[in-house]
């Protein structure tokens, strides 16, 4: 079973990886959240030293123009798609901040072409806090799944699913698939974001994350049959235990916020997430750069997916909080020296 040299990409958290042509498009929340970056590789192991082209920026002001998270690449029919959460404002004195959804479009066959363009908000019928969103084409369906705050409902955020019209607006009425309820959910933050979807052998699985983005972060797995109404909540089961969570073992902490993508032949599934090395995280964990990309093979059980324990780095890592270049820097990609840890 093939293994990957951990982390594949330095300081991108929220990593999503699709598999196009002969080899991969990476996309990650850049530490500075100040835009959207692409870069290609013809395997994993090679995206960290791959080139990384910035395809948008945030707005000087207004909508869109603070805290860029969370992009994704979507290849749709003829055009390519980028949705990522971006807010106007700062946090509010909650502590919640205030993104909202936003869809980029591309209709030329190279993604890291410079011709993106907005195509605005993704509307929801709540207007409040949104972010994660992702999509997959189902029976000729297009669906989103998201996160987004409730204010009937306590707690950061739950995940939702709509049918679609077109890539950036709903086609139907949002319904609930999952709220924070289990103790895992709740630590920190009462929190159901990054959702991601996996479908295999009739099956349909949708990953999220859950928790404060510290230690605590785990990832949990809602399940569907195919044939079933996805739009009804009823057909679907959630795991009351975390599927993927923190490894002391191996020192991978707060594992979470994945893609799932293929292997070159297509045999194998791959999941594509982001962990912390060290647990001393000065301030607020979000503004921390050290969330690194890494992935592993998926193993298929008669239950489902086994997502198995974060396995441990195999390259160096910072020692310090520093924001990187692209690249790395010089260290990147090599091995670790075993004193080289953070506390």
């Amino acid at each position: 079973m093939r293994t990957y040299l951990n982390p594949i990409v330095l300081q991108r958290a929220d990593p999503w990886v699709i598999k196009h042509g002969d080899g991969y498009y990476f996309t990650g929340s850049d530490p500075r959240y100040d835009g959207i970056a692409l870069r290609y590789a013809a395997d994993l192991d090679g995206l960290q030293s791959a080139p990384e082209k910035t395809v948008w920026r945030r707005h000087e002001s207004g909508p869109a123009s603070k805290y860029i998270w969370a992009p994704e690449l979507h290849r749709i029919g003829d055009a390519w798609y980028i949705y990522f959460a971006a807010a106007e404002t700062d946090f509010e004195d909650s502590g919640l901040p205030t993104h909202r959804m936003f869809v980029l479009e591309n209709v030329d066959e190279d993604p890291m072409s410079d011709h993106w363009v907005e195509k605005g908000q993704i509307v929801t019928p709540i207007d409040s806090f949104a972010l994660d969103a992702t999509t997959f084409v189902h029976r000729g369906t297009q669906y989103l799944v998201w996160a987004q705050k409730d204010p009937a409902i306590e707690g950061n955020s739950n995940l939702y699913i709509a049918p679609m019209s077109d890539p950036w607006t709903l086609g139907g009425e949002p319904v609930m698939l999952s709220k924070p309820e289990y103790d895992w959910e709740c630590i920190d933050f009462l929190v159901n974001e990054g959702p991601a979807v996996l479908e295999h052998d009739g099956r349909i699985y949708i990953t999220y994350s859950a928790s404060g983005t510290g230690p605590a972060y785990a990832m949990g797995m809602l399940a569907a049959d195919t044939d079933v109404d996805l739009l009804d909540p009823a057909s679907w089961t959630k795991s009351a235990q975390p599927v993927f969570r923190t490894c002391e073992a191996n020192g991978q902490y707060g594992p979470g916020h994945n893609s799932f993508t293929k292997t070159k032949d297509g045999a194998q599934d791959i999941m594509v997430y982001h962990a912390r090395n060290y647990t001393d995280i000065d301030g607020d964990p979000l503004f921390d750069p050290n969330r690194h990309a890494r992935a592993q093979i998926v193993r298929w059980t008669a239950d489902g997916p086994d997502f198995g324990v974060p396995e441990p780095d195999a390259l160096w890592t910072p020692k310090s909080v520093d924001v990187l270049p692209p690249d790395g820097g010089a260290l990147a990609g090599t091995a670790p020296v075993s004193s080289r840890k953070m506390a």
